[in-house]
């Protein structure tokens, strides 16, 4: 996009309640409007301060805005302004952004907030007129400012507005609720207790809904589809029934907009008396409150909402006196753009139906996946599965992971194996992989055998990377044969489609061989074609964002730049995430390789920034992105040029990406892949198809992806897929580079 006028001058501002993620919104709007040629304004305390004027908007210079991205709330403020309400108080603030030449206005906040802006946006030409009549402004002063432009960013923890699949600090909301539940769940099963959790929402089960199947809940209450009459004695029931199978504790999760089919509120205190007397169960009740707009900003939040603010700036820079405000939000992974007031409106609806009673029209109007999600909840949080259907033919389907661990794994595995039990089919799990395959470490999975594993971290059912050859594939047919194995689902990385390819490509040798296999992505690395998205991958990223937040405060106090290598293979998605999620100044890819002067100017503009005041830098790596130029070499290089202005560390990562526990967006992404490639499989087993596919979410849906002709998804040479849609993101990661372009110096050669 070409650089707009130099004094084309834009406000930014955050309004209603906080949410984690609008620093990184306001940075990614202040440093791409001053690289597109434009003034921004910070406007603070929001609609109060746009009032106010004076000290309250104040221009904004490239540091302003450094070292916010992990900061929670919002360093420009929020407040609720009774005045703006008033007709008084929005002619205040149109004179306010004239006296400082504002053009157009990013407003980050709620649908209050956002409609709130649409009509401030609509009366301008008439406040002008009364400003001008009152002889506040002059003709040419009006002239000079004839329209106000308009682009809406949710920033709210519900997760409840059209337009956009995630809204900013949602995904951190979830992270605090699952920690807190998880946290919860094991003090719980220490006493046999039941906790009754309320979770933030307002009108809006998102959060309880997606808590709930990550977190292994036992009931959930939303307000979208509220219980009906005699719930209590179901729940109990579960409840019963779940001590009766083993079960150690149980968890409700109850929405705070939860209520009834007659639209009595259910509070957190009643399911609370619900279970102590009937059950006589030892209950406690936990309301997390603002616990969940707390915190630092998921590695999530901070990148969506930089994407967000970068093409904020980009639709306000480009809007004309017709153009209609827009909302920027994030769809299929992609930036989407949408009438800001129609998905305003779409939201409203969804309260109206509540109110109404018509809970099934709320549901449908919530959209497809927040309807799948509950219905694959509903299922696995049962006590028992459903007894088999008479007449229905039973299946006997195996799963097994391939490759490297992946948190997720265990999430991925007990969906399976819950959701094929309750469908009347026998789930057979093998123990490590491919080489458990051949000695056949085969077992049956029962229902409870996977309690507690929506949690876990690594692969409870191990895994490996044997790859197949000669003689095996006699012995795995010999091994499906004798286990009677109708159906594989592969859940794994590169190993498992390369195994799942291989077998596809032997079927004719052995009868047993032309079975269906579908692979569920789950890898770190993202390297996999028609994934989208790789269960794990999320994890990681926020385990390398996690840790360099913390190389940064120490980097802070001693003057210091830190090279990060982190994982990847031959695929640069953990460096390009995790380098925009922790601004740093340079990040180097195996998509890109490492040219010599591309690196002459990167270390010259380090030592250039640090000369003039600069206190940390950072550096991050992708372990494959070139074969000579080294973490080690890089760590060298800069420590020599960067002489008496800073010094120089080197951190591998390592092994530490593929543990811990999986993040709440892994939990939900492993089930809810895992359903759709359990559905697949069962499908193909029952009409006898030996196909061999590949889950994944394609163009906007969860589709599947034909493993036959595996190389030719492939780059050539390289372990990643020829698409690659996040690339695109490069350049948004160049304009929030700490780094301003800088006039090169000269490489101090390695030997002087």
């Amino acid at each position: 996009m070409a650089s707009v006028h130099p004094r084309h001058r834009l406000g930014v501002l955050t309004s209603g309640g906080d949410s984690q993620g609008m620093n990184a919104a306001v940075r990614s709007v202040v440093r791409t409007a001053l690289n597109l040629g434009a003034e921004v304004f910070a406007i603070h305390e929001g609609y109060l301060g746009m009032i106010e004027g004076g000290s309250y908007i104040r221009q904004m210079g490239w540091s302003d805005v450094g070292g916010i991205l992990h900061e929670g709330g919002t360093i420009i403020g929020s407040a609720r302004s009774v005045a703006f309400r008033e007709r008084e108080g929005r002619r205040k603030a149109a004179l306010n952004l004239i006296t400082n030449g504002i053009h157009g206005l990013v407003v980050i906040g709620g649908d209050g907030s956002l409609t709130g802006a649409n009509s401030f946006r609509q009366e301008w030409p008439d406040l002008l007129k009364e400003l001008l009549a009152e002889g506040a402004i002059d003709q040419a002063t009006a002239d000079a400012h004839p329209f106000l432009s308009l682009v809406g960013l949710v920033g709210s923890i519900d997760n409840d507005m059209f337009g956009t699949e995630m809204t900013i600090g949602a995904d951190t909301a979830l992270h605090r609720i699952v920690e807190a539940v998880d946290a919860i769940a094991a003090t719980a099963a220490s006493h046999h207790r039941s906790f009754v959790v309320e979770v933030m929402g307002r009108h809006c089960g998102y959060l309880t809904l997606m808590a709930g199947l990550a977190t292994g809940a036992n009931w959930i209450l939303i307000p979208e589809n509220p219980p009906h009459e005699g719930w209590e004695a179901e729940m109990c029931e579960a409840v019963l029934g779940g001590r009766k199978s083993g079960r150690r504790h149980n968890v409700v999760l109850v929405a705070e907009g939860a209520i009834d089919r007659t639209g009595n509120p259910i509070t957190a205190n009643y399911v609370k008396q619900v279970l102590t007397e009937r059950l006589k169960e030892d209950t406690r009740v936990t309301i997390l409150g603002h616990f969940q707009r707390g915190g630092a900003p998921s590695a999530y939040d901070r990148n969506m909402s930089t994407i967000v603010g970068h093409a904020a700036v980009q639709e306000l820079l480009t809007a004309t006196p017709d153009s209609e405000p827009q909302m920027i939000g994030i769809r299929d992974n992609e930036v989407a753009r949408s009438p800001l007031m129609e998905n305003v409106h779409q939201k409203n609806r969804v309260a109206e139906f509540i109110k109404a009673g018509k809970y099934a029209e709320a549901m449908e109007l919530r959209g497809g996946s927040f309807v799948e999600a509950n219905s694959i909840l509903l299922t696995i949080l049962q006590a028992q599965p459903h007894p088999p259907k008479a007449g229905q033919r039973q299946l006997r389907l195996g799963i097994l992971h391939a490759g490297a661990p992946a948190p997720g794994m265990n999430t991925a595995v007990r969906a399976a194996v819950r959701l094929a039990i309750d469908q009347g089919h026998v789930i057979m799990g093998i123990r490590n992989g491919v080489a458990g395959l051949l000695n056949g470490d085969i077992y049956e999975m029962g229902w409870m055998s996977v309690h507690g594993w929506v949690a876990k971290g690594g692969a409870e059912l191990g895994t490996s990377r044997t790859l197949l050859k000669g003689g095996d594939y006699a012995t795995i047919a010999q091994r499906l044969a004798e286990f009677g194995i109708d159906g594989l689902l592969v859940i794994s990385g590169w190993s498992g489609y390369q195994f799942a390819h291989d077998l596809f490509a032997h079927r004719a040798e052995d009868r047993a061989l032309r079975i269906p296999v579908i692979c569920v992505p789950a890898t770190i690395n993202n390297d996999l074609p028609g994934a989208g998205l790789s269960i794990g991958a999320d994890t990681a990223l926020n385990t390398i964002v996690q840790n360099v937040d913390k190389l940064k405060e120490s980097a802070v106090a001693s003057q210091r730049c830190y090279v990060v290598e982190v994982m990847g293979y031959d695929c640069g998605y953990l460096a390009l995430m995790g380098g925009l999620a922790t601004g740093a100044e340079h990040i180097y890819l195996p998509e890109e390789g490492i040219a010599l002067d591309a690196l002459r100017d990167d270390v010259a503009g380090l030592a250039e920034d640090f000369s003039h005041g600069k206190r940390l830098g950072l550096i991050i790596r992708s372990e494959h992105a070139d074969p000579l130029y080294t973490t080690e070499f890089l760590t060298t290089l800069f420590e020599k040029e960067g002489g008496n202005l800073f010094d120089v560390r080197r951190t591998i990562l390592g092994h530490i990406q593929q543990g811990g526990r999986p993040t709440p967006f892994d939990r939900i992404q492993a089930t809810r892949l895992t359903a759709r490639a359990l559905g697949r499989l069962i499908d193909l087993a029952g009409n006898g198809v030996a196909a061999t596919e590949a889950v994944g979410r394609q163009a906007g849906k969860i589709g599947f992806t034909n493993l036959a002709n595996l190389d030719e998804l492939m780059e050539p040479d390289s372990r990643r897929p020829l698409q690659q849609p996040w690339v695109k993101i490069i350049t948004v990661t160049e304009m929030m580079a700490e780094l301003r372009p800088q006039k090169s110096l000269p490489l101090v050669s390695r030997t002087s």
